[in-house]
């Protein structure tokens, strides 16, 4: 493997929530820790949380544009949400384009980028503003497969499926859900740029565009399939460190000390039309009897009149709350999954699109807890599943199984200098093999 004496700049880029953000700028801080110069680029909305963080930061687009995806009423669909999250996607990919220049990377700059923004990446990467991309995948369905499990939003393939219907059926839903508006919108911002168009799905550009693809879950929660990209390297979760939020505030932790544990119930922090949700906790939480914490920056979505019992808030840190919970209902984000599990709370999944639905499942099948659609969730049906997963010792003990993967270290380090080596080597010796966590040696994470 060829080496190089002048460590690269890089470039961190996130679409997406602040459930996506968490995530990268842990990334992005390991790479600092190892004394490389980084930028940070992302959503305008989200500057707040880039502030304090030591990170050089880009904003993109303008609060209004953030705001008016996620209040289309179309954007938490199962079916439909894809197309409205790119409907303006053309102009967040020019607007990227010229942040990325903007930040005068060069042909030592290495673009890690969230699956979404992988084609702007790969723009970058022709223009010679950037000399490799590394597409980092934080959910195992943001990766196709037409290996078992095989999941297209709620629908789980039956195994006696044939490969050939399997790749059938992947490309009909590319066909009807993700092109008609993905494909249209990249291939117009390359023609602006003076670029041929990808004549691609818009999801296999995705995954064939990287120099390498990264995996930030561990194999225990989703095993690498032989049809994702290669060289893929395996990694674990990054998730965020609450320490610098300075613990729970006054009103949490009086609320906690006040009675037995509390559900804790929350939507995601982009999901702004969650009213039937908060309607359906408030009812199931009476039914039982029970305290909660309902979570959401957007107040209008929880009922008005709450009783003692319930304490809402716009925004907690869960690795700080879950280990005071009894259970969780959430959406299935995969931030919010992996803090319930490395708490050890037992989870109610509710998901609405996207990766949504297959980490519910993950999370059935790891006997961590039940999954209910959020199209067909209602008071009754959210009150049996919280009433079967707090009071079952089964799962329960099989949360604080599960919470023991976490105990271990991982040398984040080494993972992302890894990461590097091979987005450095050009395809060299061992580029088409797999790394996994375990050839990382434990350490500081």
């Amino acid at each position: 493997m060829r080496t190089h004496s002048v460590a690269p700049r890089y470039l961190v880029i996130c679409a997406g929530t602040t459930g996506d953000v968490f995530p990268f700028m842990r990334v992005a801080k390991t790479l600092q820790e190892l004394g490389r110069e980084v930028t940070f680029i992302t959503h305008v909305v989200h500057a707040g949380l880039l502030e304090n963080s030591g990170l050089h930061h880009v904003g993109l687009g303008t609060p209004e544009d953030y705001f008016r995806v996620i209040r289309d009423p179309h954007i938490w669909h199962p079916t439909r949400s894809m197309a409205a999250l790119l409907a303006t996607y053309e102009t967040q990919l020019l607007h990227l384009d010229a942040a990325i220049r903007a930040s005068s990377p060069s042909h030592l700059t290495v673009a890690i980028s969230h699956p979404l923004a992988v084609p702007g990446a790969a723009i970058a990467r022709e223009s010679g503003s950037v000399g490799k991309v590394v597409a980092v995948h934080l959910a195992p369905s943001s990766m196709r497969t037409c290996h078992d499990p095989m999941r297209l939003g709620n629908l789980t393939v039956p195994r006696w499926v044939p490969m050939r219907c399997r790749r059938a059926l992947w490309r009909a839903v590319e066909g009807r859900l993700v092109d008609p508006v993905g494909i249209g919108q990249l291939n117009s911002a390359r023609r602006a740029l003076g670029l041929a168009p990808v004549r691609a799905s818009l999801l296999a550009h995705i995954e064939e565009a990287p120099d390498v693809t990264v995996t930030l879950f561990p194999e225990w929660f989703g095993r690498p399939m032989p049809d994702w990209p290669r060289p893929l390297v395996s990694g674990d979760f990054q998730l965020f460190d609450a320490k610098a939020t300075g613990g729970l505030d006054d009103q949490v932790s009086g609320f906690l000390a006040a009675g037995s544990k509390p559900f804790v119930f929350t939507p995601g922090t982009g999901n702004i039309q969650a009213r039937q949700f908060f309607d359906a906790a408030l009812a199931s939480t009476t039914a039982l009897a029970r305290r909660a914490i309902f979570l959401t920056g957007e107040r209008s979505q929880v009922p008005p009149e709450l009783p003692p019992s319930i304490l809402w808030r716009p925004w907690v840190s869960l690795s700080e709350l879950l280990p005071h919970a009894a259970a969780i209902v959430h959406h299935g984000g995969i931030g919010t999954t992996a803090e319930a599990l490395r708490a050890g709370t037992p989870q109610v999944v509710t998901p609405f699109a996207y990766d949504q639905f297959d980490n519910g499942a993950r999370v059935r099948e790891l006997g961590a807890g039940r999954a209910i659609p959020a199209r067909r969730l209602g008071w009754c049906n959210l009150a049996r599943a919280l009433r079967e997963i707090s009071g079952s010792t089964v799962i329960v003990e099989c949360c604080r199984r599960i919470a023991r993967n976490f105990t271990e270290p991982r040398d984040m380090h080494a993972l992302w200098l890894g990461v590097e080596a091979r987005a450095l080597s050009g395809g060299d010796e061992q580029s088409s093999r797999d790394v996994s966590p375990s050839h990382f040696p434990a350490g500081p994470g």
